[in-house]
């Protein structure tokens, strides 16, 4: 596998676990608080609803897997270095955007949807440091899609 493919599952992974710990608070958002001996609970408050912890784990799974199935297409479809290249940080670029949006959608009575205040609730930093680059990367993936497409139904091996 080249270093670049490699790079990718490792970028996969770090989202994947980040998605993973984010399931203990989602854990502790369901039963208010963490259980330190079996049967005792540890009570305390945890930002965000379990919807949105349940939101931040299991769609930050999926991203992870997004940018490691990225990695597998780019080798398996041998699409050239400078496409590979651009895909490589368009991916785990996505992953990272949609990791920070699902965090500050924790902390974002308005989800993290709009810069502003929305029927859901009132922005703050975290929905505003969420939705930007989560924003920015939905058209770059988009475009990472139009390119797998393109090179998808190509004639050329090398187009």
């Amino acid at each position: 596998m080249k270093t670049q493919q490699r790079r990718m599952v490792a970028h996969g992974a770090i989202i994947i676990l980040i998605a993973l710990a984010s399931g203990f608070g989602l854990v502790m958002s369901l039963i208010g608080g963490f259980e330190i001996f079996p049967g005792t609970i540890l009570q305390f408050d945890i930002p965000g609803d379990p919807r949105a912890w349940a939101r931040a784990h299991v769609g930050g799974i999926l991203n992870g897997l997004l940018v490691i199935a990225g990695a597998l297409v780019t080798l398996a479809m041998a699409l050239p270095q400078p496409i590979a290249s651009r895909l490589h940080w368009m991916l785990v670029g996505t992953g990272y955007a949609n990791t920070v949006f699902y965090w500050g959608a924790l902390f974002a009575p308005s989800r993290a949807l709009t810069f502003g205040d929305n029927r859901l609730g009132e922005t703050n930093l975290a929905g505003i440091l969420g939705f930007a680059p989560a924003l920015v990367f939905a058209f770059v993936t988009m475009i990472a899609m139009v390119i797998l497409i393109r090179h998808g139904f190509s004639e050329s091996e090398s187009a």
